[in-house]
């Protein structure tokens, strides 16, 4: 099915229109076609989970490779990656040495890392990683973290990042999570979401607000002006391919939009897990497969 998915014509339509290709140059191409819209970057090289060092070690070239070519061409872009891509799965302590380079070169090209949260269970240590790194000499406000609306603990986190100015993206979260940790109910994720997103844009601390949802960003463009926060003090953060309209529209406005833009031979896996994960992304990737 992957191999068939991966060459078919419906397969490569739909990579073409989520993901931005399978290599750095493809990433870098559409990295330019969106600033040139006036929209910032953040790059992700798809992959999780690897199971040895001399794999880690290839994910963290690929992030070398961006950190260059985005302080060589002069983009307006960034880049995401997650710690299990670094080896978090099985020598964490690697997995933060090897983000501690990624950092150093992102802090000596004057860039910025996200590091992307996963399922629950690695919430804490990518945090506490963030914070030890964070922490570092000439590294303050080089690494973000993010956080999920969905989760319980996501309230106390959020206090918990701010105070040491670390940066947050903000989005509802994409992970099948048990009604232990997380909120069952959407109205519930959707109301934390907003309450959350209030709190961050009215903080001094620059933090992304990650989200499609046009109600949620209408409610945070009336916030802020009712508040009179200048819209320079966040962003709006969506997906390749997903909204194109209410990106452009929003960046026309005045607002700062970042578009997260995913690539690299590891999409399969990657739509596959998003949409085994939880099955109402069939149907949000479905509706937005149409749209500008």
């Amino acid at each position: 099915m992957r191999s068939f998915s991966e060459r078919s014509t419906v397969g490569r339509k739909l990579s073409g229109r989520f993901v931005a290709g399978m290599t750095v140059e493809d990433a870098l191409s559409a990295c330019e076609a969106v600033n040139r819209e006036g929209i910032a970057v953040s790059l992700d090289s798809l992959g999780e989970s690897v199971a040895v060092e001399s794999q880690a070690r290839a994910s963290a070239e690929i992030y070398h490779r961006l950190l260059d070519a985005i302080q060589a061409k002069g983009f307006n872009a960034n880049v995401s990656a997650k710690l299990t891509q670094m080896g978090m799965d099985f020598d964490p302590a690697l997995a933060e040495r090897i983000m501690g380079e990624i950092m150093a070169h992102a802090a000596a090209a004057n860039s910025f890392v996200r590091v992307d949260m996963e399922g629950s269970e690695l919430t804490e240590p990518t945090l506490a990683m963030v914070e030890r790194l964070h922490a570092q000499a000439d590294m303050q406000g080089r690494v973000g973290a993010v956080l999920q609306s969905y989760l319980y603990r996501t309230e106390a986190d959020t206090e918990r990042c701010l105070g040491q100015g670390i940066r947050i993206r903000l989005c509802k979260g994409a992970y099948k999570e048990g009604p232990t940790v997380a909120f069952p109910e959407k109205t519930d994720v959707d109301a934390n979401y907003l309450k959350l997103a209030k709190r961050m844009v009215a903080s001094p601390v620059f933090c992304g607000m990650a989200t499609h949802d046009e109600a949620i960003i209408t409610e945070i463009c009336r916030f802020v002006g009712e508040q009179g926060i200048a819209k320079s003090a966040f962003e709006f953060q969506m997906l390749y391919g997903v909204r194109r309209d209410l990106q452009r529209r929003l960046a026309a406005e005045g607002f700062g939009v970042r578009v997260y833009i995913p690539f690299g031979t590891e999409w399969y896996p990657y739509f596959m897990r998003r949409l085994a994960e939880r099955p109402a992304n069939v149907l949000f990737l479905a509706k937005n497969f149409f749209r500008n």
